[in-house]
């Protein structure tokens, strides 16, 4: 029995060196790029943002308007997430397939289906327009962009955070003389906020590094993504990386925000 396990020691000996040098060269080759960026320009796009107010504005217009999409997600998102978690949805495969689209198209495609049904000559855009509301060249049409990008990467994770909260809670709540909509909140609500939470901080993250879609509809006034991408057209390579060094540094703030509700989410679900 020795002589016979000496060879599967080894063997897997050699599978899980295997495993390390591979899983060691994913993760050089997804840190080495973003290592480049930061090393090179960041302390120099740090510095420009207190010199260089475009960069600014469009540090602050591209919050605001990821902040606006996910709200409105959340807001028109969360139902559709509960009623796909807990009911039997005629169609349900279909509305799943509708969700998921937005994620596997092209940006600028994405951009131009949005250009097709908003346009200024598009009866979408004339209806929106009659709101005083106009898609191409306007926040609107970043927020707009934003959110038909990112939004099925909130409903979907909140899709999953209300379907792990346990049904009999909101039958015990409903059997105390809540109505099923009071159930839904007062009970499902708390106890999946952190999945919820955890959701809409993906959304945003997705939402503020767009590019392709609003590219196409909303130039300017420019996010700082089509800003990057303006100054490395226009100006080259050394012009554009403080910029992205900064979206890389940046970023960096909501993958922590992400990391830590979901390190918090154990205790709490072995609580239950």
């Amino acid at each position: 029995m020795t002589t016979s396990a000496a060879p599967v020691r080894a063997t897997h000996r050699v599978a899980t060196a295997g495993t390390v040098a591979g899983s060691l060269l994913l993760l050089l080759l997804l840190a080495l790029p973003l290592t480049a960026v930061v090393l090179r320009s960041g302390a120099a796009g740090l510095q420009q943002l207190g010199a260089d107010a475009e960069l600014r504005g469009s540090l602050w217009l591209t919050a605001q308007t990821a902040t606006l999409a996910t709200l409105l997600t959340v807001l028109l998102g969360t139902p559709l997430a509960y009623l796909l978690a807990r009911e039997r949805i005629p169609g349900a495969p279909v509305i799943g397939a509708l969700l998921d689209l937005p994620l596997l198209l092209p940006h600028p495609v994405a951009g131009m289906a949005l250009l097709l049904a908003f346009g200024r000559a598009s009866p979408g855009g004339a209806a929106l327009a009659a709101f005083g509301l106009a898609v191409v060249g306007s926040r609107t049409g970043i927020v707009l962009a934003m959110l038909f990008v990112a939004a099925p990467l909130y409903v979907s994770a909140a899709r999953e955070a209300i379907a792990r909260v346990d049904e009999r809670y909101e039958s015990v709540a409903r059997t105390l003389g809540d109505s099923p909509a009071r159930a839904a909140w007062r009970v499902t609500r708390p106890l999946a906020g952190r999945g919820l939470l955890a959701a809409a901080v993906v959304m945003w993250a997705r939402a503020v590094s767009e590019f392709g879609a609003i590219v196409i509809l909303t130039y300017n006034p420019k996010v700082a993504s089509v800003l990057s991408y303006d100054r490395f057209t226009g100006e080259g390579l050394d012009a554009a990386l403080p910029v992205a060094a900064v979206l890389v540094i940046l970023a960096l703030v909501p993958l922590l925000v992400l990391r830590t509700l979901r390190a918090g989410a154990l205790p709490d679900e072995l609580a239950r």
